[in-house]
């Protein structure tokens, strides 16, 4: 992924209220992040657990959607994140939504699916040993490809006005 400044990663968020980008709280390990092995960048926000903020490149050009997770907790029973199809505690999984850009958005529709609470998709897609007794596993390579083409799909559902 292609480096990115403060500025550009707010000027990215295509659906962002002017006021959301003034509260965009980057994480705290930003400065540090090695952009050449990063297939997308996710992350929830330090201030406020139940924003969180999503950037791939779209077509070569970085794309970034605000999300809004819920809580995740009182899930007992395992569940799979629809990006990295990784297996996870019922608690380790939240429903994440995204106002769509554009009119559509302001109309009020909505683009929602379950994600790791953590956003940790770009990590668990790495580990090589399974994380669950009934999951199959795919080259790492292919679950890569697969995670960030899932990511950037989900966002291209969020930018495309329905």
């Amino acid at each position: 992924m292609q480096p990115l400044t403060e500025d550009e990663v707010r000027a990215v968020l295509v659906n962002a209220a002017p006021d959301e980008l003034d509260r965009v709280a980057l994480p705290p390990d930003f400065l540090l992040v090695d952009w050449d092995h990063l297939d997308f960048l996710a992350w929830r926000d330090p201030r406020t657990r139940s924003r969180a903020y999503v950037v791939a490149e779209i077509d070569g050009s970085p794309t970034g959607v605000v999300l809004r997770a819920t809580d995740g907790s009182g899930r007992g029973r395992p569940a799979m994140c629809n990006l990295c199809h990784t297996m996870q505690p019922g608690d380790q999984v939240a429903l994440f939504t995204a106002r769509r850009a554009g009119d559509a958005g302001a109309r009020g529709d909505s683009v929602g699916t379950y994600v790791c609470a953590d956003l940790g998709c770009h990590e668990n897609v790495r580990l090589a040993a399974p994380l669950a007794p009934s999951e199959v596993r795919a080259s790492v390579d292919r679950r890569i490809d697969g995670t960030r083409h899932r990511v950037e799909s989900f966002v291209e559902r969020v930018v495309v006005a329905a």
